[in-house]
């Protein structure tokens, strides 16, 4: 580790605070109805689609018609992006002539963009066209990211209404997600990434000439489009099979650290947006604190292990003082892509930098373990929020079984409708990445897939399916994910851990809402303070510890030791 790798590191992290403060001003505005500078622009635009689809916007939903409303809306996006993706042969922008998906490939990749998965079974340049990229994975980008927002708003209006029965329209909070926010930070990003040499075009490849003599052709596109919104809306699925870490995706180390702030801002802003919107900032800076905390921590033991490097390559005669650089970009350097792995998987990203299968058995833990632990550090757009309240909701209720006193939070009581909903979220994690990996570790159509054996194969099982379960996207890469068995278990592992987890999300929202906002006492624990932050944190930590270190000991740590003891990994 060296002082200039630190100084990349929190430079950026820095400059995410700076400009997510005015922006969660910004969207707790357009989440409030209030004017602002973009309204004269939008608000006709936003209002002319409210009546093409018929939707009253001062008409709100109680939590179930929300809820429905979500899930049509999704079943609906599916249908259209599983209808063009097997489709693609005989639709137009399709110069290359690439075939139509196959049904399972399809049904996979449909799932993944809709719940904002962003998984990939496939190699982009090979495989679509760009109208499909554009006209299905980019929007369908858009629309995830929107509908996330959409949810982490019905639950905190719950908590800053009293005694109210609606919890807001989803029509409407989707519409302005994507009007006023991820499309305007979207343009202006993406024109930023054409700057930085980022291909935006039509043409799909082009022939030169290398230094050899040799003709190459190179894969172009509509790139800088879905990159913009890929990043932004912590989606994550690159135009190119080799996503961020592609010279066309990620030219620089300016366009990466530009990549990074992208992928955090949106969701840093929601949390200053949703102590706006309750009335109280401290709250907010509070779950910052345990985000912040938590997120600098697995860096630094990510930078840690892959700047020490491993013994093997030691022995190989290679220096140890340039730290483990296997699978990574010599541009980014090692700083940069410990930075990226625990920020992509902090939150419900998935994009990647470098190849986490090459990284040092910790260092390759570290992003495993940030999806585990439910990314909430920050999060998804949206999900990260909401995720991070619903632990908040459970803290509080151990606090208060600690102390013998009812447990409240923002002013709501927790009850025992509300610990069902909020255990019954949090276990669908464990369930569905134990559940599938103990099936396919003693499968031979799943473990005809793994790259590698021994715990290293095993971690790249539990890393599929904590990714699909986590809604993340990023993969070991040793894995050969394109078979049915694959394809079909990763799709129903990402509907469970997007909408398995919504739906009770919502059903808390619901319950919360309609229950009196009650005034601080003498006996409510403060849930603002240091205190409450390491409780937060503590809480984090251990149900990720709880429900995955055993398994955990027998892939990653298991590899360490083995790392340790000279053997290859």
């Amino acid at each position: 580790m060296t002082v200039i790798g630190w100084l990349q590191i929190l430079f950026i992290l820095a400059a995410v605070v700076a400009f997510a403060i005015p922006l969660g001003t910004y969207m707790s505005k357009v989440f409030s109805g209030e004017r602002t500078p973009l309204s004269p622009v939008l608000r006709p635009v936003e209002h002319g689609l409210y009546r093409l689809a018929g939707i009253d916007p001062a008409k709100e939903q109680g939590w179930l018609a929300y809820c429905l409303a979500m899930l049509a809306f999704n079943a609906g996006g599916f249908a259209l992006l599983y209808a063009i993706l097997r489709a693609q042969a005989f639709l137009p922008l399709n110069p290359l002539g690439f075939p139509g998906m196959s049904a399972d490939l399809a049904f996979n990749t449909a799932v993944s963009f809709v719940t904002n998965t962003n998984w990939q079974s496939y190699g982009g340049e090979t495989t679509l066209s760009p109208f499909s990229q554009m006209a299905g994975l980019t929007v369908q980008n858009f629309l995830s990211a929107a509908m996330g927002i959409a949810v982490a708003l019905a639950l905190v209006r719950a908590f800053a209404r009293s005694g109210a029965a609606m919890v807001g329209n989803f029509f409407v909070d989707t519409t302005r997600a994507v009007l006023y926010v991820l499309l305007p930070l979207a343009i202006v990003t993406g024109l930023a990434q054409v700057a930085m040499g980022t291909p935006q075009t039509f043409q799909t490849t082009a022939t030169v000439r290398t230094l050899e003599g040799a003709d190459q052709t190179l894969a172009l596109g509509p790139v800088a489009s879905q990159l913009a919104i890929k990043q932004l809306g912590t989606n994550g699925g690159g135009y190119y099979n080799a996503n961020s870490a592609h010279p066309y995706e990620n030219p620089s180390p300016l366009s990466n650290a530009l990549t990074i702030w992208q992928m955090l801002v949106v969701s840093v802003a929601l949390v200053f947006a949703f102590g706006r919107l309750i009335g109280d900032r401290r709250q907010a800076v509070a779950i910052l604190s345990v985000m912040g905390l938590l997120l600098v921590t697995a860096t630094a033991v990510c930078y840690w292990a892959e700047a020490k490097g491993t013994p093997v390559l030691t022995a190989a005669g290679l220096d140890p003082s340039g730290g483990n650089m296997e699978g990574k970009e010599v541009r980014f350097g090692i700083a940069a892509s410990s930075l990226f792995a625990a920020v992509t998987t902090g939150l419900s990203d998935g994009a990647v930098n470098a190849m986490h299968g090459s990284f040092t058995p910790i260092g390759g833990m570290v992003p495993m373990v940030l999806i585990m632990l439910g990314e909430v550090l920050p999060g998804g757009v949206g999900s990260g929020l909401y995720g991070i309240l619903v632990i908040a909701v459970i803290s509080v209720f151990i606090a208060g079984l600690m102390v013998g006193r009812t447990p409240e939070y923002l002013g709501k009581k927790i009850e025992a409708k509300e610990m069902k909903m909020a255990m019954l979220a949090i276990l669908i994690l464990p369930v569905a990445i134990l559940g599938f990996s103990a099936v396919a570790a003693v499968l031979p159509a799943a473990l005809a897939g793994l790259g590698n054996a021994g715990p290293h194969g095993l971690s790249e099982i539990y890393y599929a399916y904590t990714s699909a379960a986590g809604n993340n996207g990023s993969a070991f890469g040793g894995l050969s994910a394109n078979s049915p068995w694959w394809n079909t278990t990763l799709g129903l592992t990402m509907l469970l851990g997007r909408f398995a987890y919504i739906v009770p999300v919502l059903a808390i929202a619901g319950s919360l809402a309609a229950k009196p906002k009650l005034a601080p006492s003498s006996g409510t624990f403060p849930t603002h303070g240091p205190l409450f932050v390491g409780l937060l944190a503590g809480i984090i930590l251990i149900l990720g510890g709880l429900q995955f270190f055993p398994a955990l000991a027998l892939g990653p740590i298991a590899e360490q030791v083995q790392m340790l003891a000279g053997k290859t990994f």
